[in-house]
């Protein structure tokens, strides 16, 4: 998926984001490492794949001058890849634990214990986020559910309800109409990182974002709930702009704001890993993923980073890299940096 950290990796070809991903461009059917020095690709062409293989099951070429399938290269996430391969090529057949065993020829126990330590989800948990973020294309591009579900690997209705639903925050219903019926209050303020938006549903906070401008936060917010009553309330969330504002300053708070947001198990148990390094501290990725039991997960745990939807409330900026580089942010390295610095002066 084309996360925003991601796309800010390619347009800035960021050398320390390969091996994490490969991006495909459909125009000239070639996959990159996000280093490439070759001409940046339009956004609306580019595809995003968490391993080379996963690019040349779609039809992809390695590109010549940046070897995109040597970045990174590790024989030991062989039958990993295999089984990622599998998984991609039949998701609409929903494929079993054994069934993978016996397509990369190892036990379902070997297998299950050697996909979490490398991508930090276990099989299963692929497999489902996979068959939701396919629902969820279709949906967007205009099919109907009951299409959508058989076409994604659903096998009723209750299975799409009770798959799909945990990943998309909302109904497949609603979430097909843009949001509809959903009601999203957000207040805009100004910190010392920029500007700051703050977005709540009845049930909790579900988007911090920063950014330089106010109306390029609230037309992301748009773009991902565009049906959705939408309504700019400065008041109602003082107390939640006033505590987040807090914590953009280097602050540390006492209180903490409920959240509505939707993730994998893995994204979950990483953000409250996270929440738990303190103010001004900082933790590598490799340390959180060892800490989660995944001492090979230090590249899955960078993505559940890279998608964490409320900065600040999940602190994701203090995680660095093992050689205590910043990498990337998805607001941005300055940020992270003035960030980071702020916090080890209130400390």
């Amino acid at each position: 998926m084309n996360t925003k950290a991601q796309w800010e990796a390619i347009l800035k070809r960021d050398a320390s984001a390969d091996g994490r991903f490969v991006y495909a461009v459909r125009s000239t059917g070639i996959y990159c490492r996000p280093s490439c020095a070759s001409r940046k690709p339009k956004k609306s062409n580019v595809l995003i794949f968490e391993f080379p293989e996963m690019a040349e099951a779609r039809g992809f070429r390695p590109c010549l001058r940046c070897a995109p399938q040597d970045a990174g290269y590790d024989p030991r996430l062989d039958k990993v890849r295999k089984a990622v391969r599998h998984i991609e090529e039949h998701a609409d057949e929903s494929p079993t634990l054994a069934e993978l065993g016996r397509s990369v020829g190892v036990s379902p126990h070997h297998l299950q214990r050697t996909f979490k330590r490398a991508l930090g989800v276990s099989p299963r948990q692929y497999l489902e986020s996979l068959k939701a973020q396919n629902y969820k294309d279709l949906l967007k591009n205009g099919r109907d559910l009951a299409g959508a579900g058989y076409e994604a690997g659903y096998g009723s209705s209750r299975g799409v309800y009770e798959g799909a639903s945990r990943y998309l925050g909302m109904t497949p219903a609603a979430y097909k109409k843009g949001g509809e019926g959903v009601s999203i209050r957000y207040g805009i303020t100004t910190c010392r990182l920029g500007r700051l938006l703050v977005a709540a549903t009845g049930k909790g906070v579900c988007r911090v974002s920063i950014g330089e401008r106010a109306g390029e936060l609230v037309a992301d917010l748009k773009n991902e709930y565009p049906h959705a009553t939408l309504k700019r309330s400065d008041s109602e969330l003082k107390d939640h702009l006033s505590i987040v504002a807090r914590l953009a300053k280097g602050e540390s708070s006492s209180e903490s704001l409920p959240l509505d947001v939707r993730a994998s198990a893995f994204q979950c148990r990483v953000w409250e890993r996270l929440k738990a390094i303190s103010p001004g501290n900082t933790m590598t990725y490799k340390e959180v993923a060892e800490d989660l039991g995944l001492p090979k997960g230090a590249r899955a745990v960078g993505r559940a980073c890279a998608e964490n939807p409320v900065a600040l409330l999940v602190p994701c900026h203090r995680v660095v890299r093992g050689d205590g580089a910043l990498a990337g942010y998805r607001w941005g390295v300055e940020r992270k940096r003035k960030l980071l610095d702020m916090e080890k002066k209130n400390k």
